[in-house]
């Protein structure tokens, strides 16, 4: 009797009525499942890869001939141009956007309020296009005074080149989503210790610099991150002003020797190689600057895998 009393003492854990040995057995069976999961997915992933290497039609030999050549990779180098000077043209009318919305002039605040609605609603696309033929509405781009002496005038089609009007379309659409990662990032710095910088007699601009924008960052880099890898995907549209960027230039080739699907995925394999480049480096400028701030970096997925799985391998009495 004292036996099947201790036994099934052993059995309920500390007189809260639960079964271990029914709890024992859970963990198995859902190790069952996400191995059984994990092996449809690898065989579908290994389905997807083995169409993708016997599909004659991939033309893969073209693909790599096409992938290192001068054209696409001039194309590349104008691309990461785009990318980089429309970046900084966005960001700098961000910033500039953001304060004019936090300052108290009202006036100032509407007009950046209505850029920002004005740009962020109008699809890039059409931004580009309306750069791309400004001369049919303003032939002549011209300084001067009102109804007096005029001191500058040039034709607009010699002004606004392709590359000129890719870069205001890009900059100023991209300006206005930045302002809203800028002013996001402005606000969410307590109020309280602005108030104290000027209470200590400093400069707005000198506790904007030295207080605010080093705590903001921390808010501002991810989006900014995002903004930057969009950015180098949307210079695709420029194809529409005939700028021989990257993906022009593999419509060039292709429109010549007909190797549609071939040209687009050497394309595709460059946007993919930068957009893996610069994710590595956002995770870096990330990483900089939540130091000191008690957030872990998160682990690989394959670490995080290896991980559960011995975890899951072990028996109750052994310690991970």
């Amino acid at each position: 009797m004292s036996a099947t009393t201790n036994e099934s003492s052993s059995d309920v854990a500390s007189g809260d009525g639960i079964d271990r040995t029914l709890l024992l057995g859970r963990p198995h069976r859902r190790h069952g499942l996400q191995w059984l999961t994990a092996g449809i997915v690898l065989f579908v992933i290994f389905m997807v890869a083995y169409s993708l290497v016997t599909n004659p039609r991939f033309e893969w030999d073209v693909v790599f001939g096409w992938f290192a050549s001068e054209r696409l990779f001039s194309g590349l180098i104008r691309t990461l141009e785009l990318t980089a000077i429309s970046m900084v043209v966005g960001i700098l009318v961000g910033i500039i956007l953001a304060l004019a919305r936090l300052a108290p002039n009202f006036v100032i605040a509407g007009v950046a309020s209505f850029f920002v609605w004005f740009f962020r609603g109008v699809p890039v696309f059409v931004q580009l296009l309306f750069w791309g033929f400004i001369a049919a509405i303003y032939p002549r781009i011209s300084l001067g005074i009102p109804f007096g002496p005029e001191f500058f005038s040039v034709d607009a089609n010699v002004l606004i080149t392709p590359f000129l009007a890719a870069i205001l379309g890009l900059g100023l659409n991209e300006g206005a989503y930045m302002s809203e990662i800028v002013r996001a990032g402005l606000l969410s710095v307590n109020r309280g210790q602005t108030e104290a910088a000027k209470a200590l007699g400093m400069r707005r601009l000198t506790i904007l610099w030295r207080i605010v924008l080093p705590q903001a960052m921390k808010v501002i880099i991810p989006p900014t991150g995002n903004q930057t890898i969009s950015m180098l995907k949307t210079t695709s549209l420029v194809s529409v002003l005939a700028f021989p960027e990257l993906l022009y230039s593999a419509q060039l080739v292709y429109s010549a020797n007909f190797k549609t699907i071939p040209l687009l995925i050497a394309a595709s394999l460059w946007y993919l190689l930068v957009t893996s480049v610069l994710s590595l480096g956002q995770y870096y400028i990330e990483r900089h600057y939540n130091r000191g701030s008690g957030k872990q970096q998160k682990k690989s997925i394959l670490t995080r895998f290896m991980t559960k799985a011995r975890s899951q391998t072990l028996t109750p009495g052994e310690q991970p």
